[in-house]
C-alpha cells in the first residue's frame, strides 16, 4: 500500500482498494447508512414532536413560557444557543456540519 507525504500514513483509497469485495461493499454501505442519517432534516418543532414533549414541558424545563417556545419554533432566524439549549433540554447535544466547495463535510466544534 502507498503512503501519503511525510506523515507515512496510509491513505483510506488504498486501504479500501486492498480489502476484499465483500468487506468492502459492507463498509461502502455502512457509510451510506450513515450519511442517510446525517442528511435527515427537520425543525425544532418536528424534534419536540419526535421526542413526544409538549411545548409546556419544553418550556418549563428552560424556565420560560410555552409561548416563547412557540414563537421560538416559529422563527426564521433563531440564535445558535438559543437552539443549544434547547435540544439540550430535551436531552440531545447541538452539533454542526460545514460543507465547503471542494471538501468533505466536517463538525464544527466550539471552543
Amino acid at each position: 500500500m502507498k503512503r501519503t507525504g511525510k506523515s507515512g500514513l496510509l491513505r483510506p483509497e488504498d486501504v479500501l482498494a486492498a480489502m476484499p469485495e465483500k468487506r468492502r461493499k459492507a463498509i461502502e454501505a455502512r457509510g451510506a447508512e450513515i450519511l442517510a442519517k446525517i442528511d435527515r432534516r427537520m425543525t425544532l418543532a418536528e424534534m419536540r414532536k419526535g421526542q413526544k414533549i409538549s411545548q409546556a414541558a419544553l418550556a418549563e424545563k428552560l424556565g420560560i413560557g410555552q409561548m416563547q417556545i412557540s414563537r421560538l419554533e416559529k422563527r426564521k432566524d433563531p440564535r445558535l444557543s438559543t437552539i443549544q439549549r434547547t435540544v439540550a433540554a430535551m436531552g440531545g447535544t447541538l452539533t454542526m456540519v460545514v460543507t465547503l466547495p471542494g471538501q468533505e463535510p466536517l463538525v464544527l466544534e466550539a471552543e
